[in-house]
């Protein structure tokens, strides 16, 4: 018998899972847009959609009735409240659990107004945002600190893109 077969398994380590930190918020940030955003979304759409039509036809124009649809539904249907959870094993966001060794680095943010905690995954979508509330922010970092790196990723073509032209084009006063 050759020695491969007879190689000695390596023991691993079991880790129980244990609840660290849990919270209840929105499933997602969320602002309340008024009648003026989607006045300007629905003038911006139509523009696109004839400049698009003229171009390439009907099929880039139901593209953009379906991306208004979307942004209307977003920013006018409120998210649910979801619970989340910091363990020992990883993190779960609305009921799915991330394991710490599927997970890269983690930092804060801010958007709409809400404290967001952001954590980078190397399975899809990549990224989770967390809603958290301002007054656990820093029980919550602390707790992630012990697993992730806090650091923030650079921004990539698409956000910088993205913050340059809602600078150029504001949607809402």
């Amino acid at each position: 018998m050759p020695e491969e077969d007879l190689a000695v398994p390596v023991p691993t380590v079991v880790v129980q899972t244990k609840e660290l930190f849990s919270w209840h918020a929105y499933a997602r940030p969320f602002k309340k847009r008024n009648r003026e955003f989607f006045t300007t979304i629905l003038a911006v759409a139509f523009l696109l959609s004839v400049i698009f039509f003229t171009i390439g036809g009907v099929l880039p124009v139901v593209v953009i009735i379906s991306l208004v649809f979307l942004v209307y539904v977003l920013s006018s249907v409120a998210p649910e409240q979801v619970e989340h959870k910091i363990t020992t094993r990883g993190v779960v966001f609305v009921g799915k659990t991330y394991l710490w060794e599927e997970l890269t680095r983690f930092w804060m943010a801010e958007r709409f107004g809400s404290e967001l905690l952001i954590v980078e995954t190397t399975r899809l979508p990549g990224r989770i945002e967390f809603v958290i509330g301002s007054e656990d922010r820093e029980k919550i970092k602390e707790i992630m600190q012990e697993y992730l790196v806090n650091e923030e990723a650079a921004p990539t073509f698409l956000d910088k893109a993205a913050s340059w032209l809602s600078k150029r084009i504001p949607l809402e006063a």
